[in-house]
């Protein structure tokens, strides 16, 4: 049997639907690509005036110290719980661009920093002085899958399996050229077989697991330091069709109010994106258990549109560094990234779930169950 071609048509979008929860696929219109890159062009150029200020006032310095005190330590702790786990197959990947393609430079380069053996002695040029620094843009894809109220949290794990990782932010403004005390760093991400918690939708896992609404995992607030720093600890995400690896991240600056319930209220959004991981780690990653029970291809970041929108030809890079933190990728992986932040940016992210007391729920014309 043969279906008429605009049934065919209806069904693969129907399917696409189906597989690729999270982002609109509706392209980024050319005025917004314009007043998006003007925006970090100036950023940019604010925060490439910062250089010596911060070097002069020790906060690349410690922010060196800070993080490599944060891997020794996570290293004795991770590698002493390693648990010894079953790899396999590595799933189909996407094929890559055409060898003429010229990639950004973001994606040539590689952000494993040092290997397993760093120490005091390590010099400190071969370490965590390079920021890898992102340049927060104006309003960027939030995808649906937005909790509104998460937790106020460092520890976001809820005993997912996966590959140990801590994630550490440092807030610069660009306009003071100072570390930004007081950010209130939203994070979400799926987990290693590419669901969220706390929504339902079809695409997402289990579409009937109603328990999924009562679920944390992988979600949480935390607010910067006095260094403009916060850390989360958390596990690298898996993947799902059509998307790169990836975690979002909302930055809430302004009059926050920290409520009894441990969530927070108020403020302003000055920005909204995501961050991404080397191509190789992720296909590093994907060989374990138990990530490699995902039969869905992986998308390269070469082939995700917005990884594209996140550096839209500039030399902002939304790519964590990292170092692992023992010989084998199960023992864990230690991230970091220096954020450019204009704190006068407000937006208003929308959102179709919010946490309750009772699990999350469904905001009036947003997303219901299904």
């Amino acid at each position: 049997m043969h279906l008429p071609v605009h049934l065919l048509l209806i069904l693969a979008l129907a399917l696409l639907g189906v597989a690729h929860p999270d982002e609109d696929e509706t392209p980024i219109s050319e005025a917004k690509k314009l007043e998006k890159r003007a925006y970090h062009s100036n950023v940019i150029e604010s925060y490439s005036g910062c250089a010596k200020k911060l070097a002069d006032s020790g906060v690349i310095e410690r922010a060196d110290l800070r993080r490599r005190n944060t891997v020794e330590r996570h290293r004795r702790d991770l590698v002493a719980r390693r648990q010894q786990q079953v790899l396999g197959p590595r799933p189909d990947v996407s094929e890559l661009p055409d060898s003429h393609f010229q990639l950004p430079e973001q994606l040539r380069k590689s952000h494993l920093v040092a290997g397993p053996n760093i120490g005091p002695e390590t010099p400190e040029n071969e370490l965590f002085a390079d920021n890898g620094t992102c340049v927060l843009n104006p309003e960027g894809m939030i995808g649906p899958f937005y909790v509104k109220g998460e937790l106020i949290r460092s520890d976001i794990t809820d005993g997912q399996t996966g590959v140990p990782m801590i994630i550490d932010a440092q807030f610069i403004d660009v306009e003071t050229c100072e570390p930004v005390e007081g950010v209130w760093w939203d994070v979400w991400s799926c987990n290693a077989t590419g669901v969220y918690s706390g929504v339902l939708k079809r695409g997402n896992g289990d579409k009937d697991d109603t328990s999924n609404v009562n679920a944390t995992f992988l979600r949480g607030i935390q607010q910067t330091d006095s260094e403009g720093v916060a850390q989360f600890q958390t596990i690298f995400p898996g993947h799902y069709s059509h998307r790169a690896t990836h975690i979002h991240v909302v930055a809430h600056v302004g009059n926050v109010t920290q409520l009894p319930n441990n969530t927070i209220t108020g403020g302003t959004v000055a920005h909204i994106g995501q961050l991404f991981w080397d191509q190789d780690l992720v296909y590093e990653v994907e060989e374990t258990y138990p990530y490699n029970t995902n039969t869905l291809p992986i998308t390269p970041n070469a082939h995700d549109r917005l990884f594209f929108e996140e550096i839209d030809g500039t030399t902002s890079d939304p790519t964590f560094n990292f170092v692992k933190l023992g010989d084998d990728i199960e023992d864990g992986i230690f991230a970091w990234v220096s954020m450019a932040v204009n704190v006068s940016a407000s937006f208003d992210p929308s959102y179709s779930w919010r946490l309750t007391d009772h699990g999350d729920i469904p905001e009036s014309g947003g997303d219901s169950p299904i």
